[in-house]
């Protein structure tokens, strides 16, 4: 027995509108906050991100993160100490989660992707001597595309209902962050993030009959997004910075030589 589901990709206008409305706005935020600190001090840095990430659906009977995915995006951070070890960001990006299983064990094939816009807001704390900065945050997700993709099954431990994927449209997630430099303004990135509330609710399944053909078990669970990505960053004026807490304070007079 098998059960296919499968819906073309499609991404509405008003969707690509507002994330290219969002990178501009990053981007002269950037332009701002350069002007209103001046030289080598801004108030706001932007970057562009992009990368893979590895998700799983809790909920849907299986384990690990398998399903592959890339993301994309922008972001600006915002300084809110004078020492640069306290920041804050929001990002504008696209995210590609879903789930995927192809050992025959229990699905023959389950392989859907669900495409968001997430919205995070991160607040960042810098270690002044190693550079590693450690952030926690909200991330608000937009599901811009239903799931896609297959569901192939032989029923020899239980089946799912494929009558209904319809997944919810919001998703609130709490997030874990961590960045690396590498040169200048690069810098890695990965960042762990689960939803706080089910993004599909009552999805059921029901116990292969031949096993249980009296009385064959039925139950239901709630599903959660689980998410690691893995994102190459470059913040633009973060070079100018990277030094800026060893240099002697313009304030300081300088011994005169005798």
């Amino acid at each position: 027995m098998t059960c296919k589901e499968k819906r073309p990709y499609i991404i509405r206008r008003k969707t690509l509108y507002a994330i290219l409305f969002a990178a501009v706005m990053l981007v002269a935020s950037d332009v701002q906050g350069q002007r209103r600190r001046g030289r080598g001090n801004q108030v706001f840095r932007a970057y562009p991100s992009f990368g893979a990430t590895a998700s799983q659906m809790r909920g849907d009977e299986l384990r690990g993160f398998k399903k592959w995915g890339v993301t994309a995006g922008v972001g600006a951070m915002l300084a809110l100490s004078d020492d640069d070890m306290w920041k804050a960001s929001v990002e504008a990006n696209f995210s590609q989660r879903g789930a995927y299983n192809n050992t025959h064990d229990p699905y023959r094939l389950l392989g859907f992707t669900m495409n968001y816009v997430d919205i995070p807001l991160t607040f960042h704390f810098t270690d002044p001597y190693g550079g590693i900065t450690i952030g926690l945050g909200l991330v608000y997700s937009r599901l811009v595309q239903p799931p896609h993709g297959t569901i192939l099954y032989t029923p020899n431990y239980f089946i799912p209902d494929t009558s209904d994927m319809t997944f919810k449209k919001n998703d609130f997630s709490a997030a874990m962050d961590l960045r690396f430099p590498i040169w200048r303004g690069l810098t890695i990135n990965f960042r762990w993030q689960h939803s706080l509330l089910p993004v599909k609710q009552n999805w059921g399944f029901t116990e292969y009959p031949t096993n249980a053909p009296n009385n064959p078990e039925k139950w239901t669970n709630n599903c959660y997004n689980s998410s690691i990505s893995v994102r190459l960053l470059y913040v633009f004026g973060e070079g100018n910075h990277k030094h800026r807490h060893n240099s002697p304070s313009p304030n300081k007079k300088r011994k005169r030589r005798r």
